[in-house]
């Protein structure tokens, strides 16, 4: 009689052996899930005292530009927001809000057409990119955050080149 098939089980006993334990194990293995999503969340929270500039261009011929500048200091954020379409009336403004995790809940006050507005806006930052997302229309015409919506709006890293004239806005 061969003496494989008694290694073999005793080879499959001992790996069935191994894979029971104590309840404790199911524990220790959330408590290493839990642990390893807070590090995922810190690794992709936004740095600290940092500025970030971000451009995105879209139209026919890539005409229409909204370039965003941020500053995140602690749980807070300043910054400017220019919505620059080729043939009809900008807005710019400041951005104002808070930081959590790498969402950004902002109020961008913002001049067009003469008259000073404002409105809620959200992104999602990440170290190249920046989410907002999209507006919707209310029944009155107005534009406002759709709060229901993805970041779909992408703006990429850029140098800051659609604020060098502009004065940084201090925390």
């Amino acid at each position: 009689m061969s003496m494989k098939p008694y290694i073999i089980l005793s080879v499959c006993a001992l790996a069935l052996a191994s894979c029971g334990g104590n309840g404790n194990k199911g524990a220790d293995t959330t408590k290493a899930v839990t642990e390893d999503t807070s590090k995922t969340a810190t690794l992709n929270a936004p740095a600290q005292n940092m500025e970030y500039c971000f451009l995105r261009t879209e139209g026919t011929s890539n005409q229409d530009t909204t370039a965003v500048h941020l500053i995140v200091n602690a749980n807070k954020v300043i910054g400017e927001m220019k919505w620059l379409p080729k043939e009809k009336d900008a807005r710019k403004g400041t951005l104002q809000g808070t930081v959590s995790g790498n969402d950004i809940k902002a109020v961008w006050t913002f001049m067009q057409e003469g008259a000073k507005d404002t409105m809620a806006v959200a992104f999602q930052l990440s170290p190249q990119q920046l989410g907002q997302k999209p507006f919707k229309v209310t029944k009155d015409g107005r534009q406002e955050t759709d709060g229901a919506a993805g970041y779909t709006i992408i703006y990429k890293l850029d140098n800051c080149s659609a604020f060098k004239t502009t004065a940084k806005p201090a925390l």
